[in-house]
């Protein structure tokens, strides 16, 4: 395990305490990946029950497998027990009563979905969306235990439902009223909660189309679908001999990004916005880093995990990261341009729809990257071409032009004063 000590890690099978690759034996690998994923969604191994992933990975041609392991917005008992990382050594603290209140009081410090509403009544969620939960989870898997369960104990068997040993008061979580609660509920736990989904097209000052969504998580997903099956075209591709819809593949992932993966704190509303070149789509964001993501270089963090894994449970999302790999692999075919991908307090993604939308060069992760947020910030009056060189410090023009530039104007980042005349020695760029 490659500690970051309490914000997850990276867990290496088949390398030794050294760093030894020393490989796993090619006749144990499904028996030891299948053991792995069994222990994890065993409730009287890990409760509650992690799901990880694990990857295959092969180095000087030897088979080692790697998991990352996403800080978790729980409290998880390992045999029954509860551990506490304290530099290179796992501590058990299970009748350490102030250690494990203080746990579960950094838990819901780190993740807002955590807080819990003791007054929040059952009766203020919808039984129709427990019934669709239950009918998706079984689905995606028949023996489900959720199948079974009421409503409560589905609650809490998702940590929706958590109790605070600090001050002994127990309840739904926002986490539980998001996914769950009626609209009344919701905006007297989070009064600033809502997506805006817009269409501009022809109207480019207001809108043509418009849907103000402030219902619950799992019924805003399905909105947000049905605003895109609306106003954009469907495009289905032969994938292992199954016909596909790419437009569904891509949208979900991005409907689902800017639903689950805000902090739900910020005032910022989600946006998402159909423009005629590309869909642009906006969340408040706690930011683990700065500038374009590089899909092949890209190590994603859990922003709102308990919720992340109804989703998962239920067949919204596949495992995390995965969102960001299927947007670049399908958006190729659908259009045959690279999405764009902007890490920081809000986070924002660009879905070219045009192939002229396409970048000159897919961008990597350099310095200047990092820095991308403060250059739209700085671009936000129109600069010339040497002052944006000249604030990033980049000497080289043709690298400027190729790997900063074209990208961030393809990804509609960027706009010319002078669009009819490209080349303009006048020309300047701007933000908005």
């Amino acid at each position: 395990m490659t500690p970051t000590y309490r914000n997850g890690g990276h867990l290496f099978l088949g390398v030794s305490d050294s760093g030894c690759v020393v490989g796993i034996d090619p006749e144990e690998i499904d028996k030891m990946k299948k053991d792995f994923i069994t222990s994890m969604n065993n409730p009287l191994k890990i409760s509650p029950t992690f799901y990880l992933s694990v990857e295959e990975v092969v180095i000087d041609k030897k088979i080692i497998f790697y998991i990352f392991v996403p800080e978790s917005s729980q409290v998880h008992r390992c045999n029954g027990k509860i551990y506490d990382r304290n530099e290179d050594g796992d501590i058990d603290i299970t009748d350490n009563t102030n250690l494990v209140s203080w746990m579960y009081i950094r838990k819901q410090g780190s993740y807002t979905e955590n807080r819990i509403f003791p007054f929040a009544e059952l009766s203020e969620l919808e039984n129709d969306v427990f019934t669709i939960v239950r009918k998706m989870a079984v689905s995606q898997r028949p023996d489900h235990p959720w199948k079974m369960m009421d409503n409560l104990e589905l609650l809490k068997s998702a940590g929706l439902y958590l109790k605070d040993l600090q001050s002994g008061k127990e309840g739904i979580t926002l986490a539980g009223i998001l996914l769950f609660g009626n609209e009344q509920l919701i905006q007297a736990a989070l009064p600033h909660y809502r997506t805006d989904a817009i269409l501009r097209r022809e109207d480019t000052d207001r809108y043509d189309d418009r849907d103000d969504i402030r219902t619950n998580l799992i019924n805003s997903y399905e909105r947000l679908m049905q605003f895109v099956a609306k106003h954009l075209n469907d495009k289905f591709y032969l994938e292992k001999d199954q016909r596909i819809n790419i437009r569904d593949k891509i949208f979900r992932e991005v409907a689902s990004n800017i639903l689950i993966h805000r902090e739900f704190a910020n005032p910022f509303p989600a946006k998402f916005i159909i423009e005629n070149e590309r869909v642009y789509a906006e969340n408040s964001n706690k930011a683990h880093g700065h500038g374009i993501i590089d899909p092949n270089n890209y190590s994603p963090f859990p922003k709102n995990p308990t919720i992340a894994k109804v989703f998962k449970e239920i067949g919204f999302v596949d495992e995390l990261g995965s969102g960001v790999r299927n947007i670049f692999k399908y958006n190729r075919i659908y259009s045959g341009a690279e999405p764009v991908f902007i890490e920081g307090d809000v986070f924002k993604t660009v879905i070219p729809l045009t192939p002229q939308a396409t970048p000159q060069a897919t961008p990597q992760a350099t310095p200047q990257d990092d820095r991308t947020a403060e250059l739209l910030n700085f671009c936000k009056s129109p600069k010339s071409r040497q002052e944006i060189q000249d604030f990033l410090e980049i000497k080289d023009r043709e690298y400027f032009r190729k790997k900063i530039l074209n990208p961030l104007i393809n990804g509609g980042l960027l706009k010319l004063t002078k669009p009819e005349t490209p080349k303009s020695p006048n020309q300047k760029y701007y933000s908005y």
